[in-house]
């Protein structure tokens, strides 16, 4: 196994040629690289899926042994001063290598065809390549400065992403509100390899005051997160990050504020000292949040079929409805991604969230009873975007837009739009399953026959402050005991949603089949 850990240093670098020969085809040879566009996004696609079974394969004997290897080189430059670089692959290593590869490479096939009619297609893969190789860095990175280092580059990358429309204002807006807050964060970055750490954790991952950039950054493409401070700014970004995406007519926005306020889960752990609930909310969250920001995707191009290309018009969830019957694979998909994030059982969020909810109650029962409070609210604007996109009438028909067609419900085809290329659509099949076998790998149970708990595996000898036990701190009847509060919580977030945002069109409808019926019985009875 030492033979593969020794070629573990590739793991950053293979994405990296795409971006780099991008740039000198673009330069150079401009006609021939644009021609073999479709080329460079299957090569994209391939170096990825190399470096996830090379992470897989890393991941593998690290379940039972939690090995970690090691290299680095140095360099000096006189007696007193030298640097040194390298790579670390440990169990944590292997998760987030894992994550990245395989949301990325569902990412990467879907923009494929998202993108197609833009002209800047070559640029967001160039882009997308070299955020994978510099997220990749950043997980395998041996010391804090080659962190500080990869950390920047992501933050290049992601207002490059944010930016990539550039010529629309609010776009061009938006990446600098992005760039100059995440400028602070990194400030505090800096303090923190001196020591000062909060302040990263606020920023970085969109907690309240510094949230403020994320839901800009949604300007991009749609393809494209002390402890008692971080209990603290957690859980007030919890709640503020829900009831923000309440208030929200825009589809991307309303998922980017449900970002802010998940992410708020994660730091809420953290802040607690369970370290463990928190990777894990992390790693099902992203599954969740890849899966409905697809869906989104799917969802504008089908409206931009019928209003043409404006995101003020396409965005809208106020204009949509009645997408169920048009874009059903997307529907199925969607719903799946709501219930996993309403925290509904078995999907992958509601073993996450519910550990962290149990270990709120352990920590402070006023946290817990906010945490708890907002998983309804969660639910909530959840099925209000459901709702307001696939139920109902389409109700750009009631608004005064001319469409590009003159038919609109016909305007929209099974995969979204007419003539759309079937494999839009596979990323969505792709990710379903793994919300239920991303939450098998965590769900935390230790039983004498049955250890279910893999998660836990990976990741010791880990550090979890809250349970000093933390081998043996479930058990089935505790758990589920503990999470019929917060599972009732949500299932009554989805019904009062439910009652005011299900189109009253539906309830006629059923009211009419039941007439229908009754006319029927009535009149095989005379008969």
């Amino acid at each position: 196994m030492e033979h593969t850990y020794q070629y573990a240093w590739i793991i950053p670098f293979l994405p990296l040629p795409i971006p780099m020969l991008l740039g000198v085809g673009l330069l150079l040879f401009p006609t021939a690289t644009k021609n073999l566009r479709r080329m460079w996004s299957f090569t994209s696609v391939l170096l990825l899926s190399i470096v996830m079974t090379f992470s897989v394969n890393l991941s593998i004997p690290q379940i039972n042994s939690s090995s970690i290897y090691q290299y680095v080189w140095s360099w000096t430059i006189n007696n007193d001063f030298s640097l040194e670089f390298g790579y670390l692959i440990d169990p944590l290593t292997s998760i987030m290598s894992i994550l990245i590869t395989t949301v990325g490479i569902m990412v990467l096939i879907y923009s494929d065809n998202y993108m197609s009619h833009d002209q800047g297609y070559l640029r967001f893969f160039a882009y997308m390549s070299f955020f994978n190789a510099s997220m990749l860095g950043l997980v395998t990175s041996s010391n804090l400065i080659q962190i500080y280092i990869f950390w920047e580059l992501v933050g290049m990358c992601s207002y490059l992403l944010i930016g990539f429309w550039f010529t629309r204002p609010i776009a061009a807006n938006a990446c600098q509100k992005a760039f100059v807050t995440n400028r602070v964060g990194d400030f505090g970055l800096l303090l923190g390899i001196l020591g000062l750490y909060w302040i990263t954790a606020v920023a970085k991952s969109a907690q309240f005051p510094l949230h403020v950039w994320l839901p800009d950054a949604m300007e991009g493409p749609t393809p494209i997160s002390a402890l008692i401070q971080c209990c603290y700014y957690g859980i007030i970004t919890i709640l503020l990050g829900a009831t923000l995406a309440l208030a929200q007519k825009d589809i991307k926005r309303s998922l980017a504020y449900s970002t802010m306020s998940q992410l708020g889960y994660t730091m809420l752990a953290l802040g607690m000292g369970s370290y463990r609930a928190a990777l894990f909310h992390l790693i099902t969250h992203a599954y969740s949040k890849a899966l409905l920001f697809l869906g989104s995707g799917s969802i504008i191009h089908s409206m931009e079929a019928i209003v043409g290309y404006s995101p003020d018009k396409s965005q809208n969830m106020v204009l949509m409805g009645g997408l169920t019957k048009h874009v059903p694979i997307t529907k199925n998909t969607f719903l799946l991604g709501t219930l996993s994030l309403c925290g509904i059982p078995p999907l992958a969020c509601f073993w996450s969230k519910d550990e962290i909810l149990n270990d709120s109650w352990l920590y402070s029962p006023i946290f817990a009873i906010i945490a708890c409070l907002t998983a309804g609210l969660t639910a909530f604007y959840m099925f209000r975007i459901y709702l307001l996109t696939f139920e109902g009438y389409l109700n750009v028909h009631c608004k005064n837009y001319s469409g590009k067609k003159s038919s609109l419900f016909y305007s929209i085809s099974l995969w979204g739009k007419e003539g759309i290329r079937q494999y839009y659509v596979i990323p969505f099949v792709c990710i379903s399953p793994i919300y239920f076998v991303v939450g098998a790998i965590g769900i935390p149970f230790n039983q004498e026959r049955m250890d279910f708990d893999i998660l836990s595996k990976w990741l010791n000898p880990a550090t979890n402050l809250l349970h000093k036990n933390f081998n043996n701190h479930g058990d089935w009847y505790e758990f589920f005991r503990n999470a019929i509060l917060s599972v009732s919580i949500s299932y009554f977030g989805i019904f009062l949603a439910s009652l005011l945002y299900n189109p009253v069109y539906s309830s006629l409808k059923d009211l009419d089949l039941i007439n229908s019926l009754a006319k029927k019985s009535k009149e095989n009875f005379l008969g």
